[in-house]
């Protein structure tokens, strides 16, 4: 509610300027200092711009496009430049290993719609801060948005693109371009995008239970498909002792096969757990959550219901025995929706892995139209009209219920539905993990973010293990080992680190959080509230530390050598340093004092400083 008053309150107070552009291409308005060039033949479209200015340093236009009669809108872009100074790279939801600033003849592209990506980009510089940060309203139906240097002139060109494909008749559409040019730093300018998409009515984000921001327990890299009651019972009884509350049910307790296909997904019978109802009724006697996977969109071609739902599909999977169900067919949307329902119902089920959304997608070979039994033309639409339905009927039964969803379908439009947004699969890839989640972790606003199973092979050097939960500590970590399995010094670590987790999870979790140098793929993670301040280390490298009256830091040493180097700016202050290794075992205690300089200290890999001032 507060963000939405304030929202009101800056229309009122700012500028506004309407100019009306009809059948023309190539006109221009200006958005912060950029002249915007609007590009397409709009025919029997009128084109309304009104410009307004949000805060200082942030306008925003609106385009709205209206017609005597229903039409269907023809392609259009806005395209402009701005110069390259101190731009180092570009920032997208889709970006992630190289958000390095691509040529004009391959630009760099994020290409966005209701279960894919998200319409931003962000021009980040060499310092960290925002140069030029550019996002869209529209995240339902597909936006194509562009970046790139020319050489000729040294120009980051930019362009957004809408209606590059077939869409439904129109007589009204209305799209907000928001531009930020503020001096900020580029985590930021991106975390105000995703409290600016929460505003709209009709994107607000579903409310996350306490429970979605605990540790979860996963049975996908400890058991695969062989899930089976006793044995994850146990593992339960383990983790909730550790502070872990629910437990996934992945992939493998719907059907006996074992081919890591999808022929026989569908029907939705727990085959290989058939006590399923005794089986969620004992992990809740043990006070934790049951979550339980499925993949939306698919029937398999060996299902039952493959018959029941032949011709209504999207695509076929073939690699994956499966077909894609079509959302359109209202016939689609009541069986998908009775399927969880009976589900919730049924076993008592406290929340649902939500797998494969991206799959609702249109294809070069689909049909926009809305016949032939589909009540839709837009496959976006009618999964929007699915998932709104589905979640209503699910908030029903159980209003906290938890819903995971998974990279890349973690866009605006899905925060109404899902509470949890995991980082996408990377086993026992601890550097590919930390980027995921710091990624979503600027675009989801309250959105619990999760990170992918972690998993390591028992042979590791404990402090090696313990770098795939170092790499993931600003989001919820999710253990997928087999606790009653592992040595003794990799279950004492999860123990410690968990624990540690838990006690500062406000700071972790809900602090202003900063990953450093996106180039270098955020060799440095920083979180912050006003008592504390955390920051992991991933690399070789100083760590800025300021001194605020009343401030503990801790600063965690995931990497392998053992040198902390901080530079430390402010006032002298005492301090009582605690040093740690990744068990928990105290290896130092002594007091120092801190003033402005740098300072070098010895911290077991995997183990972490704390310093805690005395004056």
């Amino acid at each position: 509610m507060k963000i939405k008053l304030k929202r009101i309150a800056v229309i009122i107070l700012t500028f506004t300027a309407c100019t009306a552009f009809a059948q023309k291409t190539n006109q221009v308005f200006n958005l912060g200092s950029n002249d915007i060039v609007v590009n397409g033949e709009f025919n029997d479209f009128k084109l309304e711009i009104e410009v307004r200015q949000e805060v200082a340093g942030v306008e925003i236009a609106t385009l709205t496009l209206t017609s005597p009669q229903k039409a269907v809108p023809s392609k259009f872009s806005l395209k402009w430049g701005v110069p390259s100074n101190n731009i180092a790279g570009y920032w997208s939801s889709h970006s992630f290993l190289d958000k390095t600033i691509a040529p004009d003849w391959g630009p760099s592209t994020v290409r966005s719609m209701l279960a894919r990506e998200a319409p931003v980009i962000c021009l980040f510089g060499h310092d960290d801060s925002n140069r030029q940060t550019f996002a869209v309203s529209e995240v339902l139906n597909t936006v194509i948005s562009t970046t790139a240097v020319r050489e000729e002139d040294g120009m980051m060109y930019n362009e957004i693109q809408f209606f590059t494909e077939k869409n439904r008749a129109l007589s009204t559409y209305r799209v907000e371009i928001r531009l930020d040019s503020r001096p900020v730093p580029y985590s930021q300018a991106l975390n105000d995008v995703a409290d600016w998409w929460a505003s709209f009515e009709q994107y607000t984000p579903a409310q996350v239970p306490e429970v979605a921001r605990m540790p979860v327990y996963s049975s996908w890299y400890s058991y695969h498909q062989n899930v089976a009651m006793e044995p994850l019972l146990k593992e339960c009884k383990l983790a909730k002792e550790m502070g872990f509350e629910s437990i996934i049910i992945d992939d493998g307790w719907q059907t006996m096969d074992s081919n890591r296909g999808y022929a026989y997904t569908g029907d939705w019978e727990p085959e290989r757990i058939p006590e399923m109802k005794e089986f969620v009724k004992a992990v809740h006697d043990l006070g934790m959550k049951f979550i339980l996977w499925y993949a939306v969109p698919f029937v398999g071609e060996k299902s039952k219901a493959f018959e029941r739902m032949k011709g209504k599909t999207l695509s076929h999977w073939k690699s994956q025995g499966t077909y894609v169900l079509d959302p359109r067919f209202p016939e689609v949307r009541k069986f998908i929706i009775a399927t969880y329902v009976k589900a919730v119902e049924d076993w008592d089920l406290d929340g649902f892995k939500l797998d494969f959304m991206a799959r609702f997608t249109a294809n070069k070979d689909t049909k926009l139209v809305a016949n032939d039994g589909r009540d839709y033309a837009s496959v976006n639409e009618a999964t929007d009209v699915l998932m709104t339905e589905l979640m209503s009927a699910l908030r029903k039964i159980k209003p906290d219920i938890m819903i995971e969803f998974r990279r890349p379908y973690v866009g605006p439009a899905m925060r109404k539905y899902g509470n949890m947004f995991r980082a996408d699969d990377c086993p026992n890839v601890a550097t590919i993990n930390r980027i995921g989640t710091s990624d979503l972790k600027m675009l989801s606003g309250n959105t619990a973010v999760h990170a992918d199973m972690l998993m390591w092979h028992y042979d590791e050097p404990v402090e090696t293990a313990a770098l795939q939960l170092l790499n993931v500590m600003f989001s919820v970590p999710q253990i997928s080992v087999r606790l009653a399995d592992i040595p003794e010094d990799h279950f004492k670590m999860i123990q410690f680190y968990t624990a540690y987790w838990l006690k500062n999870r406000k700071v972790l979790l809900d602090g202003q959080f900063h990953p450093s140098n996106p180039l270098m793929n955020y060799p440095m993670l920083s979180g912050w509230s006003s008592k504390k301040k955390i920051t992991t280390v991933f690399a070789d490298m100083v760590v800025p530390l300021e001194i605020l009256p009343g401030t503990a830091i801790d600063i965690i040493n995931a990497k392998s050598s053992k040198k902390i180097v901080i530079d430390v700016k402010g006032k002298s202050s005492q301090f009582q340093y605690t040093i740690q290794d990744c068990l928990g075992k105290e290896t130092m205690s002594e007091t120092v004092s801190l003033q402005e300089g740098v300072f070098s200290f010895e911290v077991p890999p995997s183990g972490l400083i704390s310093f805690t001032q005395l004056d």
